[in-house]
């Protein structure tokens, strides 16, 4: 059922954790192919381009302005994202998708819900939506992760729609675990991904349950 003698981490040591997230992550796009940019991201629907537009979106776009784009999208947040995503992509080089994050590697802003640790949770998860998507082998700092898999908690598992009913999440690389069930195997950034309600390219789980969490050849 988790770590229960993890460290809670200070809103300090989060915020240095968003900026190094950010910085590292401005690096590697900026190693990005223009093919590499046009490919599927694990958010569905999402080009690398589209997750990199939206990763930046809370810097760009005052509380005004993204009220107004809310309005357009009819009240409807996730239609407001995905058009917000789609547009900024298009208007914006890869270059400045990148030098956006780097720019903004201190700024204070978080998600409507969850504070500053959803800020760190919304910059690795959609990171590893990218890295994992293109098959790039980088791994997310231990300390990073652990502020994040130390958050879960069904509340958030609700909020993202992720359904770990009857399942055990169990970390190969960290002393940790989540929930109860038929356990489930990999690597801890992969599973810290199953809790934000995505589902995995075919060969990174082991166990059981793996098949309800891995894409089908279609959706890859």
């Amino acid at each position: 059922m988790g770590n229960p003698t993890a460290h809670k981490a200070t809103s300090a040591e989060v915020r240095t954790a968003i900026a190094a997230e950010r910085r590292e992550l401005a690096d590697l796009f900026d190693t990005l192919q223009t093919d590499q940019w046009n490919e599927q991201s694990l958010c569905a629907g999402w080009r690398v381009r589209e997750v990199a537009a939206h990763m930046s979106m809370g810097f760009r776009l005052s509380l005004p302005t993204m009220l107004g784009e809310l309005v357009k999208a009819r009240g409807n947040l996730h239609r407001m994202t995905d058009q917000v995503a789609r547009r900024d992509s298009a208007a914006h080089s890869t270059t400045a998708l990148a030098a956006f994050l780097r720019d903004n590697a201190h700024h204070p802003w978080t998600p409507p819900v969850g504070g500053i640790t959803a800020a760190l949770g919304h910059d690795v998860v959609h990171g590893l939506d990218i890295t994992v998507a293109l098959g790039l082998h980088r791994r997310v700092p231990e300390n990073r992760l652990r502020i994040l898999l130390h958050d879960i908690r069904p509340s958030s598992l609700k909020f993202f729609g992720a359904d770990l009913d009857g399942v055990q999440l169990c970390a190969e690389d960290l002393d940790w675990s989540y929930g109860s069930g038929s356990p489930m195997f990999g690597a801890a950034q992969d599973l810290l991904l199953l809790a934000y309600g995505r589902r995995l390219p075919d060969g990174r789980l082991r166990g059981e349950p793996s098949n309800r969490f891995t894409q089908s050849a279609e959706e890859v």
